[in-house]
């Protein structure tokens, strides 16, 4: 219960310090109370509060995903100001940095708070830290960049992959059948989306007893 406490004290100091010390503007400070609730969020999903403190070194053993990077670069990046830090978190990503990885957006998302790119770049780096579960912060990075750019294809297209490998079928049914219907015909990301909503369809109709 300790651990609860200091955390939600620490998230409530900071936030007045950078209101009054830093004397953020106003517009910033919404974006600001959202990445206090990421790292609350990541802190519920992989803290221990109740544990006593014992440092120990955890040697990284995840592997970088580089035909997700592939993907997401075909589909969100462009030039500008988060192709450097989405490059940057890449490279952490690959060493296992994945920790590195995600806080390098966030800091990007300091500078530019409403680029789409970045927080879906820190939803796919909060799966991978968190061995490809979407955790609370990820759902909360991945649905950010949706409310920017709701009918962007990445933000649709990467939202959905998070949520069908989560189990989440028919919502992510949900985000990708208008995204295969608006693709360009015979384009590889339509039949990609095709064939993923086929198979959801398929286990969706096995799981509902009225449908066998």
């Amino acid at each position: 219960m300790t651990g609860w406490i200091i955390a939600f004290a620490l998230a409530g100091v900071t936030l007045i310090a950078l209101m009054l010390i830093g004397r953020i503007p106003r517009s910033t400070r919404e974006i600001t109370a959202g990445a206090l609730l990421i790292g609350l969020a990541g802190y519920a999903w992989q803290g221990n509060p109740g544990l006593a403190g014992s440092p120990r070194s955890v040697k990284a053993d995840i592997a970088f995903d580089e035909k997700l990077a592939e993907q997401r670069r075909g589909l969100a990046e462009r030039y500008g100001p988060a192709g450097q830090w989405l490059v940057m978190s890449d490279s952490f990503g690959r060493r296992g940095q994945t920790k590195d990885a995600a806080n390098i957006l966030i800091a990007g998302l300091r500078q530019t708070p409403e680029d789409a790119n970045l927080w879906l770049g820190l939803g796919n780096a909060l799966m991978a830290h968190a061995d490809g579960a979407l955790s609370p912060s990820a759902d909360f990075a991945f649905r950010r960049a949706l409310t920017i750019e709701p009918e962007g294809p990445a933000p649709r297209y990467f939202y959905g992959l998070a949520l069908a490998s989560s189990g989440q079928l028919q919502a992510a049914r949900d985000l990708w059948a208008p995204l295969a219907a608006s693709a360009p015909k015979d384009s590889k990301i339509k039949a990609e989306l095709d064939a993923n909503i086929a198979r959801i369809d398929a286990m969706l109709a096995g799981s509902d007893p009225a449908s066998r």
